[in-house]
């Protein structure tokens, strides 16, 4: 796959779309990330996408691909979450290189959204640093508040039912609360 792609992938999810739409859940919206995007994710969980790194866009790009593409084409499936770790060596490659520190505030919040996507409370401990900076305030709001639901149940709840996880008493009540979701 081809640097031009990647550049296909930015452009789409920093261009073509609004801020408002990367976060909320849209049936058309999965169907065109699928649609568009889903010959790409597939070589990005093969590992068909290594030559994108050379350049800090280039391994934003395929973050985002496993990161946020993947919560589009596999929604309310396992499959949502299941490049998590890989997207996660990537952000964590590309924050030790400095990769990040090469881009503007709003791309390096996706680079860094795969901490805030994992279970793990240490991992967690670093992203709180990472969203910290300047211009990551509302990312840094986001991130305490994913670190709080983690503290409280050791896990998203959220994913339970995608993931095949019996949800406890506790979540159960925190699901069926307005505003619960992320």
């Amino acid at each position: 796959m081809s640097g031009q792609e990647s550049r296909e992938v930015l452009a789409f999810w920093f261009d073509e779309l609004a801020p408002a739409q990367w976060f909320r859940q849209d049936s058309a919206l999965d169907d065109e990330v699928r649609r568009r995007f889903g010959d790409t994710h597939a070589a990005a969980r093969r590992g068909e996408l290594d030559g994108w790194r050379q350049s800090a866009r280039g391994r934003l790009a395929e973050i985002i691909v496993l990161d946020q593409f993947s919560r589009h084409i596999h929604r309310d499936t396992a499959g949502a979450f299941a490049a998590d770790a890989r997207a996660l060596a990537l952000a964590r490659e590309a924050v030790a290189v400095g990769d990040d520190a090469a881009l503007p505030a709003r791309e390096r919040a996706f680079l860094y959204m795969p901490y805030m996507h994992s279970e793990s409370l240490a991992v967690h401990d670093e992203a709180q640093g990472l969203f910290a900076q300047l211009g990551l305030e509302d990312s840094l709001r986001a991130e305490r508040r994913h670190r709080d639901i983690l503290e409280r149940f050791g896990r998203y709840p959220h994913r339970n039912a995608a993931l095949g996880r019996a949800s406890t008493e506790e979540e159960r009540a925190f699901l069926a609360r307005p505003g619960s979701s992320f």
